[in-house]
């Protein structure tokens, strides 16, 4: 093992080794129990003499700094004046239901076919793509998007047009940092929207414009001409569920052509619809005006970290500085494993596979809200992995949280979706997080719950 030690000039190699070594041990940079290198390693590595090493470890083990048995390794002791090691990192409390948001399933991750995958892109890939990384994004993965997006959400784009970055939330401090720096000030965002938009958004030193939402997604009334660009969820708007009208699409994207501004398209979850054929990209209307973003965090997991954007042509040159400047590029092999998975066709069987599971779950959890608690509607239940509870006079959400923390059940309350005060109180529940085999247990708990609250309401 190699061992950092800094020996001052001026004193004796053995004083000045004994007290970097009690140093070390004191600050906790070796801690208790760890070995120390063998004195001929040591020697070699501090360019001094064996004997020198082996003097200096005899007085400290005789100090109770260190330890040393015959045949075996010298180690920190665990005596006085030797900082504890330190503990294991804490664990999360732990839940019996998590129905929290954005969360999928990931025991369901395509472990085996990510693996292949992975095997194979690093059987094919040439020596030079592992190089120093494109900002863009390697440009299998762009090629593969490109089609793929075209084929299943109705994008129209190009590889070249196409930035690959580490998830959605970077993508969009990537455009934002991009019209930040043509002049723009301000960017309208759906209200109520996820809290993680409105924070990107305020890092970047734009402010904000709260767009209202009804049962028919954001209202294009709101979309003032001082913003730069509206951030919509039109498939599936984020919490409320709607999906944007048509008029209003068509609305949005006159407005941003008109001024000269942008629709940021977040498709965070367009791959899960149950009751009707899935709607097309906003961005296959306008291609010039839509900044179109997705990710695989909903379809595969969120820690690949791995999104996209799919850019007019004006703003591209503007987003891979901003990408270039950020972090040079996305970890090359989790794109090409992606590719691959899109050109093997895992990636949409895999895709097909959980969207029927997520149906069979929403149904169920359709149910169970029925069973206990018919005065609490639900609704957005026509897609994506979440819907919103709605509550009638009774509990406070609040209330409902409270007593949610007490059965252990992990829930996410409407309130900190709300630009500025709260419009109506609600419970979003994600019902992607539990795993397919302890689903109906979770169900169990959380039907107590709503039970217990809904008799409370009457």
């Amino acid at each position: 093992m190699d061992l950092h030690l800094e020996l001052p000039p001026g004193r004796g190699r053995r004083t000045a080794l004994e007290d970097a070594l009690r140093r070390a041990i004191r600050d906790g940079r070796l801690a208790p129990g760890e070995p120390l290198p063998s004195s001929r390693t040591l020697a070699g590595q501090l360019g001094v003499a064996r004997g020198t090493v082996v003097e200096a470890y005899t007085q400290l083990v005789a100090e109770g700094y260190l330890r040393s048995r015959q045949g075996s390794v010298t180690e920190v002791a665990r005596g006085p004046g030797v900082l504890p090691a330190p503990g294991p990192v804490p664990t999360p409390a732990r839940v019996v239901a998590d129905f929290r948001l954005g969360r999928p399933d990931l025991s369901m991750f395509p472990r085996a076919d990510w693996l292949r995958a992975l095997r194979r892109a690093l059987h094919i890939t040439p020596h030079s793509e592992l190089g120093p990384l494109e900002p863009r994004g390697a440009l299998r993965l762009r090629t593969e998007l490109a089609g793929y997006l075209g084929r299943v959400r109705g994008v129209l784009t190009s590889p070249e047009r196409i930035v690959v970055c580490s998830g959605f939330s970077q993508g969009l401090r990537l455009v934002c940092e991009a019209l930040a720096g043509a002049g723009a000030r301000s960017i309208a965002v759906e209200n109520p929207c996820l809290p993680d938009h409105r924070a990107t958004i305020v890092a970047t030193g734009l402010d904000i414009i709260p767009l209202e939402v009804d049962r028919d997604g954001a209202r294009a009334a709101g979309f003032a001409a001082s913003a730069a660009a509206a951030l919509l969820t039109p498939a599936h708007q984020a919490p409320w569920g709607a999906t944007l009208a048509a008029d209003r699409r068509a609305e949005f994207v006159r407005l941003a052509a008109a001024r000269g501004g942008y629709v940021i398209e977040d498709d965070y979850d367009g791959e899960f619809r149950y009751d009707r054929h899935p709607v097309g990209a906003l961005q296959g209307l306008a291609p010039e005006q839509v900044v179109y973003a997705g990710s695989a965090s909903k379809s595969l997991a969120p820690g690949l970290r791995l999104g996209w954007l799919a850019l007019p042509a004006d703003l591209v040159e503007p987003v891979v500085e901003a990408k270039r400047r950020a972090d040079r590029g996305t970890d090359v092999l989790a794109q090409l494993a992606l590719a691959e998975l899109i050109e093997s066709g895992a990636l949409d069987r895999h895709i097909r596979r959980m969207r029927r599971r997520y149906r069979h779950r929403r149904d169920a959890l359709v149910a169970t809200v029925a069973d206990c608690a018919p005065t609490m509607p639900l609704q957005g239940i026509a897609a994506g992995l979440h819907a919103v509870l709605l509550l009638p006079e009774g509990p406070s959400e609040a209330d409902i949280l409270a007593a949610a923390q007490q059965r252990k059940i992990a829930l996410t309350g409407l309130a900190p979706f709300w630009h500025g005060s709260a419009a109506a109180q609600g419970i979003v529940l994600g019902y992607g997080t539990p795993a397919d085999h302890d689903y109906a247990r979770a169900l169990g708990h959380l039907g107590q719950l709503l039970g217990g609250l809904s008799v409370a309401c009457r």
